[in-house]
């Protein structure tokens, strides 16, 4: 059985990773990957908060699990986020947004980064992975790959990629729970692992261990620099070709000019 690590290695570890103190970190992980840590989760976040230090501001995804309940960012969990994620909305200090597409934070920047944002547009500038961005924050993808991350979706909508995922949410109207269908930048993300040549040729992101897991940082800025470049080459570079998968075959579907030729993959 591995040992288990204790929370001050793992913030030894994070800091030579690369994790900026008073920084502001967006943190998408899979804890079994980086398990077992002195703590559980907690004490995971536990090492995060220490890197960052008192004048750094921690983010997570903190999205609700089920789309036909309103979603209440004072109990809806976000089991499908991970227990890392699920457990730090939890915690005193944390803010989290009134949002289905909710994300979480603690520092300096939570309340700015929580913020109210658009609902059918969960991944723009005016959400909290566009103001991590505009921040200058970094991205730590721990146990995870590309596919986990949520600034991609930034870049294709600051592409106006024409693509997308018909999904709804369940909001509150004068009280009532209401369907709100939407169309969503959104497929499978599975060629979201294409960003790994692309930071990692020219030293935009660095690997290591943390834990017992692989670790990924990055800036969201050559994050979103980098998919940027591929996407206005050619916008659909993340879509399978038809037959492959589900989620990409309805993207496909919205597409203008349904003409599947376009993907380079």
């Amino acid at each position: 059985m591995a040992r288990t690590i204790d929370p001050a290695e793992v913030t030894r570890q994070l800091l030579t990773l690369g994790v900026e103190p008073g920084s502001v970190l967006v943190v998408h992980t899979a804890f079994s990957k980086v398990a077992p840590v002195d703590g559980g989760p907690c004490g995971l976040i536990e090492a995060l908060q220490a890197a960052l230090g008192p004048a750094g501001t921690l983010v997570m995804p903190s999205m609700g699990d089920n789309d036909d309940q309103p979603f209440d960012p004072e109990a809806t969990p976000c089991i499908g986020m991970g227990v890392v994620a699920d457990s730090f909305w939890r915690m005193e200090g944390v803010s989290r947004s009134d949002s289905p597409h909710a994300f979480a934070a603690r520092g300096p920047l939570a309340q700015e980064i929580t913020a109210p944002h658009p609902l059918d547009i969960p991944h723009g500038l005016d959400s909290p992975v566009g103001r991590v961005y505009g921040l200058g924050g970094q991205v730590l993808l721990l146990g995870v790959g590309h596919d986990a991350d949520t600034t991609i979706h930034l870049a294709e909508n600051l592409a106006g990629v024409r693509y997308r995922l018909p999904v709804y949410s369940t909001i509150l109207v004068a009280g009532k729970p209401t369907r709100y269908d939407y169309g969503e930048v959104d497929h499978c993300c599975r060629n979201f692992a294409l960003m790994d040549r692309w930071l990692d040729a020219p030293g935009r992101q660095r690997r290591g261990g943390v834990g017992h897991g692989e670790a990924r940082l990055a800036r969201s800025r050559d994050i979103v620099e980098s998919a940027l470049v591929r996407l206005r080459e050619n916008e659909t570079v993340f879509l399978h070709p038809l037959g492959v998968c589900n989620e990409c075959d309805q993207a496909w579907a919205s597409y203008p000019s349904g003409d599947p030729s376009r993907s380079l993959i």
